[in-house]
């Protein structure tokens, strides 16, 4: 039995829980994107470099409040950071929509238009991001590391293998739940959210019933700033921040939300997850797993690993890949708010 234990403890460790802190980042960077989709009509490509935008404003913010010395104590600074992250943020995608998608939204172009259109927008984000704060790894995180320490944890269960949980990972994961139940209380029960769900299921009506259609975009790129901000900040703080890393999580983030249903926030969410597991569980290596579970006797010959980590990004793909050929429209029936 003890060995079972261990068994789930190791995978814990390095499976359950970095994949329940991952699939948080991935379903808060998928809620943006789908909700861009769902109400505006276009897959934002510049969503990666986005979040990595609001991420570098909320770094440097936080440097300048520890070099004059204030903190919230065990929890991160980036956290005082994170409203000044996300008003920079909002700000440059409503500029970017007065500037660029207004014109093509009044001519009414075509969807492809808005798609190339936010890849302009991704090239020129990833090189002011590169420009001001460079393109090296850069970590701001500070506060209290851990959660619970492998040392504490084998001293508590009297087990050999220990979990750790960091800081980061719950509150990523506490950080996604209160974020996803705002933001569905937002939908449904104020007028605005209301508003920018009529105009998701139909345009001309919504303009017919005396929507604000400027109001309804405007609010739509503000929300999705926001969740862009705090997911690539929730993932600079569980891992580091790297401009280029940011550009790489397109691929993942635009795979849940296909995966759980473009247009539906709770897809995105689920999406998030399938693709985080699915990521960790497939580059894992199980040798020592396996080796607690088999006899004394039994010894792994190799890492029991199916793919190598350096191809993480091409289980998303390959996921994405099946979804589009069995069920295009996703888990749930995507294109509604």
């Amino acid at each position: 039995m003890e060995n079972w234990l261990n068994a789930f403890a190791l995978l814990s460790n390095f499976v359950i829980v970095p994949a329940i802190a991952y699939g948080s980042q991935l379903a808060l960077g998928a809620l943006g994107v789908t909700l861009v989709f769902g109400i505006l009509r276009f897959s934002n490509f510049a969503h990666g470099d986005t979040m990595s935008l609001g991420t570098m404003v909320v770094i440097l913010f936080t440097w300048w409040f520890q070099s004059m010395g204030i903190n919230l104590g065990p929890l991160p600074t980036a956290l005082l950071a994170l409203p000044f992250g996300i008003f920079f943020c909002a700000v440059f995608v409503l500029l970017s929509d007065r500037f660029v998608y207004r014109f093509y939204r009044a001519k009414r172009a075509d969807p492809v238009i808005y798609l190339i259109a936010s890849v302009g927008i991704m090239f020129i984000t990833n090189g002011i991001v590169r420009f001001i704060i460079g393109p090296d790894d850069q970590n701001f995180a500070d506060g209290e590391r851990f959660i619970i320490r492998a040392r504490e944890f084998k001293e508590m269960t009297g087990l050999d293998q220990g979990v750790t949980i960091k800081l980061s990972q719950g509150l990523t994961f506490v950080t996604m739940i209160v974020v996803v139940a705002a933001l569905f209380w937002f939908l449904n029960r104020t007028r605005s959210g209301k508003s920018m769900r009529a105009y998701s299921d139909n345009e001309d009506l919504a303009l017919l019933s005396g929507i604000n259609p400027d109001k309804v975009v405007a609010i739509t790129w503000i929300i999705a700033a926001a969740l862009a901000t705090i997911a690539g900040t929730l993932y600079g703080l569980d891992k580091s921040f790297k401009p280029f890393t940011y550009f790489q999580l397109l691929l993942p983030i635009f795979a849940a939300a296909i995966v759980g249903g473009l247009g539906n926030p709770l897809g995105a969410i689920a999406g998030g997850f399938v693709i985080a597991f699915s990521e960790i569980t497939i580059t894992y290596a199980y040798k020592r797993f396996v080796e607690y579970l088999m006899p004394e006797s039994w010894e792994a010959g190799g890492l029991i690993q199916l793919l190598s980590t350096d191809y993480k990004f091409a289980v998303s793909f390959i996921i994405l890949l099946l979804v589009l050929l069995v069920r295009p429209h996703g888990i749930f029936k995507g294109t509604g708010v």
